[in-house]
């Protein structure tokens, strides 16, 4: 899977944690963008996000992540 693929299926975990299927995401994409997304709704993404690609972010991962780029080079260095 390339990342534009990632893109693509991250977009659709984000609609529907969110609930809104307007949402389209780029690499700059980060919590203050989207309405909803308060810490609650982080770790219901995070935990989406880690059973839709079949692997666990660490803390420090998710503690370091600042927008959607982030999560998808660490998406993307896991598929090395």
């Amino acid at each position: 899977m390339n990342r534009e693929q990632k893109m693509a299926k991250l977009t659709e975990i984000f609609q529907d944690v969110f609930d809104d299927d307007t949402i389209t995401l780029t690499d700059a994409t980060c919590a203050q963008d989207i309405e909803d997304w308060d810490s609650l709704e982080h770790i219901n993404l995070i935990g989406a996000v880690e059973r839709a690609f079949k692997m666990r972010f660490t803390v420090r991962e998710v503690s370091g992540m600042k927008n959607v780029g982030e999560m998808l080079d660490i998406l993307e260095e896991r598929a090395k």
